[in-house]
């Protein structure tokens, strides 16, 4: 077996030229037969190396590139110990759903390359020259292999390639070792997307024949300091530099604006840094410039030359500033995919009227700048148009008629700006996304919307929209994902809901007055508060089994709350019903490895007892029960909650004393804690105090006012660093106000007051600030030394 192996290996290894120059193998019969009358061809033909690689029946492909000739070819024994000793890797199809994502095709290349095939120069992904048989091209890009590519694989043996595609594979583990800087021809080399990482080698510099480098995508791969610059230098032939997510932590290179061969560079999230070149540049070949991402790189717009090739400029979330140029315009030559994206920089002023030479431009992103005025308004012919982003700036006037007129506009984002005016009429149906949200725009909505049956997606948040939604205008808008008209003046005629496939539905702080609309399966937000929605919750609610947000707060909702709201959807991780009617009882039962996060039933008129079962809510960082008429304990047992960080229990009927818990260390992320106006009795509950180090990160405070505590104030409250808000108002206190609460420097609000404090006002820090009211209706026969008048007062 392992002697028939051993020649098979040889036939698919060695690749001859017959005298025609034509490649033929050797099958292992022809070979057996002629194995002495060949040797002298072999010797002649084959002295160069060839390549093989085997494919194990277990489905992990041995990859090894041997160079062989029959003189050289070692021992059966030999040449299968040597073939352990190479990498393995492994076919996943990990990648699968990315594949699809991007349409890449992807399948194993090496699948095929078995025994029985062509000669090896056949096989897919495999280039040998016409005439050496030396293998030049490699390509197994998008081929699903996994495994490590260590600094002794023969993989490094291929000396005459000229062109390697590794891209879009799993090298996890792998780095850009100085082994392949030993690929002197190599032309091409594309590593992108493949797991490498550590610092890449300065001997890749030394390959001075490249023509093009993508090691895109390789998010922990860097360069060694200098060895950047160096392999800039030395490239002179350069058309393609592709390093996205490659961290270079450098200067941009002036060498690069040199390199008049130069078609295409992406340098994004590199960490650049310093001032990009104020100098013209004169790339008369470049199509492609992309810089984004490189928040410490700064710099006016770039200037180009009349005669420029640009196709892409890409300059989003730069530090780019100053005004844009009126030599914009000279981009006249963008053509074919087409794109100019300035997002996220600080340029002002406006947009240049010049703008309008760009028109076969694609994609037009100005957004997140600091941009004013009007838009241009006499601009015609942006017939490839397909996004506008215009976003995020200081935009005003009304929104230029040319918008509503491009015929293949996908996506428009206007949104965070000053515009005012109506919105116009659509006058095609392309649209997919329409942001025009935190604007000043009046009226009611355009009919054209309802007419976009691609729409998925629109946004007309915070304007001051007004009119009745009739929602079977929404009928034709089937693929309808985000909804959010919230903050506007709008009202429904009917609560039924047209959509079967949306997602995201905002209809808060409007003018909703029906009785609760339905969300269709599909939901994963519903948010309509600040409305005047009023009648009871439907259990039909709880057949919304993605549901993540449900937000119903500041309504007219009365009624009994179903039973089912906690426990219809493992995603749901908001409810929020607050300041609205209901009544009856909490709901009781809450699912095993919820995602719950937030609860909040304050101001209602909810009673009985707190849910036991919200101890499976592992998850909670919110609890608010806040204005009810709750008859219970303290609830010591949510102590146990990991991520609670926000308790309150104010204005209901608890009662009974605080401090008591068989938790080790309650509280332990706690972070604001309300049990004002209730009944608590007894001492302030110190062994909780001890817990709240979490309170560190403070908000709101500590607020234990209204009830029937007695007792000291504890020394422990000085552990509390952070605390902004203390209020220990309408108690029954006693004794002296501790000296080490002067400690507590980010106090900005104390209420002492109607207590049975007495003694003296600790002297310094804050305690300077605080007034009389901080200390009003204690004993009248206490002195207290109030500090900003440093003077003794009566009550």
């Amino acid at each position: 077996m392992c002697s028939k192996l051993s020649i098979n290996v040889i036939a698919f290894l060695i690749c001859i030229e017959s005298f025609v120059h034509k490649l033929e193998c050797f099958s292992p019969p022809f070979l057996s037969s002629h194995l002495i009358s060949s040797q002298l061809l072999w010797k002649e033909r084959c002295l160069n190396p060839s390549y093989f690689a085997f494919y194990s029946a277990s489905h992990s492909l041995s990859f090894f590139f041997l160079p062989v000739s029959l003189s050289l070819i070692p021992p059966k024994s030999a040449l299968m110990a040597r073939a352990l000793l190479f990498s393995s890797f492994s076919i996943k199809d990990s990648y699968s759903d990315y594949f699809k994502l991007f349409q890449l095709p992807s399948y194993p290349k090496t699948d095929y390359w078995k025994e029985g095939s062509d000669c090896c120069c056949s096989w897919d992904g495999v280039t040998c020259h016409l005439v050496t048989g030396h293998v030049i091209e490699l390509d197994l890009n998008c081929s699903w292999l996994s495994g490590t590519i260590h600094s002794n694989s023969t993989l490094f043996l291929h000396r005459h390639l000229q062109s390697l595609n590794l891209a879009f594979n799993d090298f996890s583990g792998s780095s850009v070792s100085a082994r392949f800087g030993r690929f002197s021809s190599l032309m091409h080399l594309n590593l992108s997307d493949s797991g490498f990482s550590g610092q890449i080698s300065p001997e890749i510099s030394h390959l001075s024949n490249f023509v093009s480098v993508d090691l895109s995508w390789n998010y922990r791969a860097e360069f060694a300091p200098h060895s950047f610059d160096s392999l800039v230098q030395n490239l002179t032939k350069l058309q393609k530099l592709h390093l996205l997510y490659i961290s270079i932590s450098s200067v941009f290179p002036n060498s690069l604006l040199n390199q008049s061969s130069l078609i295409s560079l992406d340098l994004s999230h590199c960490g650049l840094h310093g001032r990009f070149p104020d100098n013209d540049i004169h790339l008369p070949k470049l199509e492609l410039l992309y810089l984004w991402d490189n928040i410490n790189l700064n710099g006016n717009f770039p200037q180009f030359s009349e005669n420029n090739s640009l196709i892409e400029l890409g300059l989003l979330s730069t530090n780019f500033s100053g005004q844009l140029p009126a030599s914009m315009g000279n981009l006249k030559e963008l053509t074919q995919i087409t794109s100019l994206s300035l997002s996220g920089n600080n340029f002002n002023g406006q947009i240049p009227p010049s703008i309008g030479n760009l028109t076969n431009l694609r994609l037009l992103d100005f957004s997140q700048n600091q941009l004013e005025g009007a838009i241009p308004s006499s601009i015609y012919g942006f017939s490839r148009l397909s996004f506008v982003g215009l976003g995020y700036n200081l935009f005003n006037g009304t929104i230029p008629s040319w918008l509503y007129t491009l015929p293949s506009l996908v996506e428009l984002d206007l949104s965070h700006n000053k515009f005012i005016g109506h919105i116009g009429e659509f006058q095609f149906d392309s649209l997919e996304k329409i942001d025009l949200s935190m604007n000043e725009l009046h009226g009611s909505i355009p009919t054209s919307i309802f007419e976009l049956v691609n729409l998925s997606s629109l946004k007309l948040f915070s304007n001051n929209l007004s009119g009745v939604l009739e929602t079977s205008k929404f009928e034709k808008l089937i693929n309808l994902i985000d909804l959010d008209l919230s903050n506007n003046m709008l009202s429904l005629t009917t609560s039924m809901l047209p959509w079967s496939s949306i997602n995201t539905l905002d209809l808060h702080s409007n003018l909703l007055q029906v009785p609760l609309p339905t969300p269709p399966n599909s939901t994963f937000f519903f948010l309509v508060s600040h409305n005047k929605l009023s009648g009871a919750i439907s259990p039909l609610i709880c057949k919304v089994s993605f549901m993540q947000i449900l937000d119903l707060s500041h309504n007219n909702f009365g009624g009994m709350l179903p039973h089912c709201l906690g426990n219809f959807s493992k995603d749901h991780s908001v409810l929020n019903l607050r300041r609205n009617q209901f009544h009856d009882i909490i709901p009781q039962k809450f699912l095993k490895g919820n995602s719950i996060r937030t609860l909040d039933f304050n101001g209602n008129q909810l009673e009985g007892l707190v849910p036991r079962s919200l101890i499976i809510c592992r998850e909670l960082e919110v609890l608010d029960l806040g204005n009810n008429k709750i008859n219970d304990t303290f609830p010591h047992w949510l102590g146990a909650l990991p991520k609670l960080q926000v308790l309150v229990l104010r204005s209901n009927n608890f009662h009974g004393h605080i401090g008591f818990s068989k938790i080790k260390s309650p509280f332990m992320s706690l972070r604001i804690i309300d049990l004002a106006h209730d009944d608590f009795e007894g001492d302030l509950p110190e062994i909780y105090l001890r817990s709240l180090k979490a309170t560190m990160n403070i908000d709101e405070g500590l607020n234990l006012s209204h009830n029937y505590l007695t007792g000291h104030i504890p020394l422990s409250f000085k552990i509390l660093k952070m605390l902004e808000s203390l209020d220990l108002s309408s108690n029954k206190l006693s004794g002296r106000i501790p000296q080490e609460l002067t400690s507590l420097t980010f106090l900005e609000v104390l209420n002492l007051s109607q207590n049975h404090l007495t003694g003296f006002i600790p002297q310094g820090s804050q305690f300077q600030t605080f007034g009389n009211d901080s200390y009003y209706g204690n004993p009248r026969y206490v002195d207290f030394h109030y500090r900003r008048d440093v003077q003794l007062m009566k009550y």
